[in-house]
């Protein structure tokens, strides 16, 4: 029925070969969707909108403004091809948009979407796209994507962690998991048990809150950087509180 591509997985921000699936989905005369909840700012980056090449084949994309277009929760859109398949959502009930009134072209939001009643979400993107305008929305996430690539060469440097895969877009999945004085990296069980406890000691210090995932069923820590003011410092001040957090609830266990 349908072929759905991401662009931007929520975890590791990764794109799926986007004019790949458009050609496969077309050759079996299926309905081609593209998940760009978190990939949709590309659309306006300046080094890194060839990562969406082949967005404009889709039959629909889903892009949530509140992500990567920097927005407040909640700002969100379905964007399609042809107008007319929206009519697809539309049905009419007497006491809120009577046929006739469609008939005789009388204007409502009604027949636009899904949600019925919901706040003017728009009105912020709107004035965003105003005042910035959307290249310099998609400066700001060109800063987010390059610290990110920043902040994962200095975890792949670190002995003391494990990047789960090479940053994509601006998220970076890795756990800490340091070599040991035997040579050897902290066992996979231990490390499964002590992420989650370093990620709520964090957060009870109040210094810092850090995502967290799970990657073939083992925990991982998780940023998500999408504050184009933050520095690499920043982001290493937070992965040395992860260390002596780490380190202190390791020193704990051997202790016990």
């Amino acid at each position: 029925m349908a072929v759905v591509a991401t662009a931007g997985t929520t975890d590791f921000g990764a794109v799926d070969p986007l004019a790949d699936l458009a050609a496969l989905a077309k050759a079996y005369g299926a309905w081609f969707h593209i998940d760009a909840a978190y990939g949709g700012g590309l659309m306006v980056s300046g080094r890194y909108r060839h990562l969406l090449d082949g967005t404009r084949l889709a039959d629909s994309v889903t892009v949530d403004f509140h992500k990567t277009f920097f927005q407040p929760v909640s700002s969100s859109a379905l964007l399609v091809r042809e107008s007319a398949m929206l009519r697809h959502i539309t049905y009419y009930a007497d006491y809120l948009n009577p046929e006739s009134a469609a008939l005789a072209d009388i204007p409502n939001q009604v027949d636009k979407s899904i949600q019925t009643t919901r706040r003017f979400d728009a009105l912020k993107l709107w004035l965003t796209l105003r005042i910035m305008g959307a290249d310099a929305v998609g400066a700001l996430f060109d800063e987010a994507i390059d610290l990110a690539a920043r902040v994962g060469s200095l975890l792949e440097a670190d002995d003391d962690f494990e990047l789960a895969a090479a940053p994509q877009l601006s998220t970076l999945v890795f756990r800490y998991r340091p070599v040991l004085d035997t040579g050897e990296r902290l066992s996979e069980d231990t490390a499964d048990a002590i992420n989650p406890a370093i990620r709520a000691a964090v957060f009870a210090s109040g210094q810092a809150v850090v995502a967290g995932t799970k990657v073939g069923g083992r925990h991982y820590l998780k940023f998500t950087l999408l504050n184009a003011e933050a520095t690499l410092e920043d982001i290493a001040e937070i992965i040395g509180l992860l260390r002596t957090t780490g380190a202190g609830l390791l020193q704990s266990e051997v202790s016990a």
